[in-house]
């Protein structure tokens, strides 16, 4: 059985086991994608996360495809809805992504009410529970990025209107509770000061990667959330399948044999979790899980599962078999000797996919 937890301030009892939706629409078509909904229900799941850019890797053709397909399934499963909690996200600036509200640089309060309504439109639902900022409209390093650049800082929407527009979004009943995604630790302090000194809503989550090949989170940010009572879901912690040993023989470029998305697709590869570090250093965890007895896949997941600082880790799946080898690998333990040994390819490969 999987427990439950609360995240952060909130009323919202989730299960320590979310499922991502991201590769529903691209990798996944919808037959499968309801399939996965069903199975992940049944197994004691009540937590599903997606986002307005979904699918991935982003494309104008399946800009809101994902949430599209879960409408369609809440749609077609009365009282489904209900027996989940639903986090869906709000993109950023848009990033060189045109489609997204025309290539907007910034995230405004008119921009947020707009997009919380075209998702709420997609789902086919009257309330998101867990409303997320996808990732932070200001200057700061994210999705790979190490350094933070002065000089490329901006003028842009200012935290205190971010925060307004959710409250006018709870207020209508649009939204429950609020979340970041990809944030600092300066940027959850300074939502939460804002909130309390405006009287706006509080953040009850954080969503950033946190795997064996990244982990960044140590390094200060879980002291934050920890302190602040703010919730951390852990995305990517198979490193987009690296850390299941599925391109250990492989690689990215084996003609003919594209076993996941960072083989499949060519913009993924050039990303965090293709980089050649990031590669060499799952191939080392995934050799220490077998010398003790345990598939890569168990190892990697079990490291967050069994993290105080996670509250709920989000599963990126393509098949039933994946998402049952996920929810199995719930309970595994990982011995001294096997700590110690993560940390001593920590220490000698550092956090290549940060």
């Amino acid at each position: 059985m999987i427990p439950h937890t609360t995240l952060g301030h909130s009323d919202l009892s989730v299960s320590k086991l979310c499922l991502g939706t991201m590769t529903f629409g691209e990798q996944v078509d919808e037959a499968t994608a309801h399939s996965l909904l069903d199975r992940a229900l049944e197994r004691g799941i009540n937590f599903i996360d997606t986002a307005e850019m979904y699918s991935v890797p982003a494309r104008r053709e399946t800009f809101g495809v994902t949430e599209t397909i879960i409408g369609r399934w809440f749609a077609a499963n009365p009282g489904k809805r209900d027996a989940l909690v639903l986090a869906t996200k709000v993109a950023g600036p848009a990033r060189g992504m045109d489609w997204i509200r025309d290539g907007s640089p910034n995230l405004t309060k008119t921009e947020i009410l707009q997009a919380c309504d075209a998702s709420l439109q997609r789902l086919q639902t009257e309330r998101i529970d867990l409303y997320q900022i996808h990732w932070p409209n200001r200057n700061v390093p994210m999705f790979g990025g190490v350094y933070f650049d002065p000089s490329k800082d901006r003028e842009y929407s200012s935290i205190a209107e971010q925060l307004d527009a959710f409250d006018a979004l709870m207020k209508a009943g649009k939204v429950r509770h609020i979340g970041l995604s990809n944030e600092t630790p300066w940027g959850v302090c300074e939502f939460i000061r804002v909130a309390e000194r405006e009287g706006l809503p509080r953040i009850v989550s954080v969503q950033n990667p946190y795997a064996l090949t990244s982990r960044a989170v140590d390094n200060g940010l879980d002291e934050t959330l920890y302190r602040e009572h703010v919730s951390l879901l852990a995305y990517s912690p198979l490193g987009f399948g690296a850390l299941t040993g599925k391109y250990d023989d492989l690689g990215l470029n084996t003609p003919g044999r594209q076993p996941g998305r960072l083989a499949m697709f060519d913009s993924m590869k050039k990303q965090r979790w293709g980089r050649p570090e990031a590669l060499e250093a799952a191939r080392r965890y995934n050799a220490l899980a077998r010398e003790h007895g345990l598939t890569p896949t168990q190892m990697a997941l079990a490291f967050c599962y069994s993290s105080w600082r996670v509250a709920s880790t989000i599963l990126g799946v393509t098949t039933l078999a994946q998402l049952d080898e996920n929810i199995d690998a719930w309970g595994t333990t990982l011995s001294v000797e096997v700590l110690e040994g993560i940390d001593r390819v920590r220490w000698a490969i550092r956090d290549p996919a940060q």
